[in-house]
């Protein structure tokens, strides 16, 4: 099989997922889920493969959603930003929820699998890294969800899950990052080791559990994910993938496109990630107005 987002191998016992778009630091297209998905799927028929590992090419994990390009295209009109009017929810929930499968493909195979993060495993990043079972990261990589700010909903809602409600609601109310240190003080990272020591740290881990017959490592992976399923997991991932929705529809993620289409994606991002107040309520409609305005204006012959 071929992938254009991707590259698969195996080794052993272990098969590696990269991420391979290392110019754009592995940002997710419209077709690395549906890779992701395919590539899980084909270690999951391989009878010789008892782990799985995902990692990212150069200096990033994963970056999240490639919006640059599309957030500051005014004509862009996709289920996911939609320029018509009015908006349906619906066809941005497909589409959405149809990626969080993709990701969760990695959490509901019967083999392990370990997220390997250097860079950055960010926004729709550190969703790919948290559907893997396990992450070993470099002390100095980075994760978390920014887009929590402004114009974003993490759809696999695993940050309860993986971090319980107080550091969940911490970094989700911030949309700050933390470091592999402090990941792994939390008990989101495995472990966390410098970035020259990270493929060694993997391997180990890797050859620790592939030893492991298939059907022990099958049984002990669905008694875990079941306590998460009962705790309500496919309920709060419905839920979330909806607020992804809104939050890019509602003022205030109008706004954050439309700045975005005037001043540029990397400005926007700046602004969101100042820590300076975000244009809300009737603040935000104003800030559209004025935009919008010179949008026309730029367009105008």
């Amino acid at each position: 099989m071929t992938y254009e987002t991707l590259h698969y191998a195996t080794m052993g016992r272990t098969a590696t997922i990269t991420l391979d778009r290392p110019d754009r630091l592995n940002a997710i297209t419209m077709t690395m889920p549906g890779e992701i998905r395919r590539a899980v799927e084909t270690a999951e028929a391989d009878p010789e493969v008892h782990v799985i590992v995902v990692a990212g090419a150069g200096r990033a994990f994963c970056a999240g959603y490639d919006l640059q390009d599309s957030a500051q295209d005014p004509d862009v009109d996709h289920p996911c930003q939609q320029e018509r009017h009015p908006w349906d929810p619906m066809v941005d929930y497909a589409t959405m929820k149809r990626f969080t499968e993709d990701f969760m493909s990695l959490w509901r195979a019967r083999k392990p699998t370990i997220a390997k993060v250097q860079g950055y495993a960010v926004a729709g990043g550190s969703d790919i890294a948290m559907c893997c079972d396990l992450l070993v990261m470099a002390d100095d990589a980075r994760i978390g969800y920014p887009p929590t700010r402004v114009w974003g909903c993490p759809t696999t809602a695993m940050w309860t899950y993986r971090l319980g409600p107080m550091r969940a609601k911490q970094l989700m109310f911030t949309g700050d990052t933390i470091d592999g240190k402090t990941a792994a003080a939390w008990g989101l990272a495995t472990e966390a080791v410098p970035l020259a020591e990270l493929d060694d740290a993997v391997l180990r881990l890797a050859a620790r559990i592939e030893g492991v017959p298939a059907s022990h490592l099958a049984m002990h992976k669905m008694l875990v994910n079941q306590v998460m399923l009962s705790m309500g997991l496919e309920q709060t991932q419905m839920l979330a993938t909806l607020f992804d929705g809104i939050t890019r529809h509602d003022p205030e993620g109008l706004w954050f496109r439309r700045h975005a289409q005037v001043h540029g994606y990397k400005d926007a991002v700046r602004m969101r990630d100042s820590g300076a107040p975000i244009p809300e309520g009737d603040g935000a409609r104003a800030k559209i107005a004025e935009l919008e305005a010179e949008l026309r204006r730029r367009r105008a012959p």
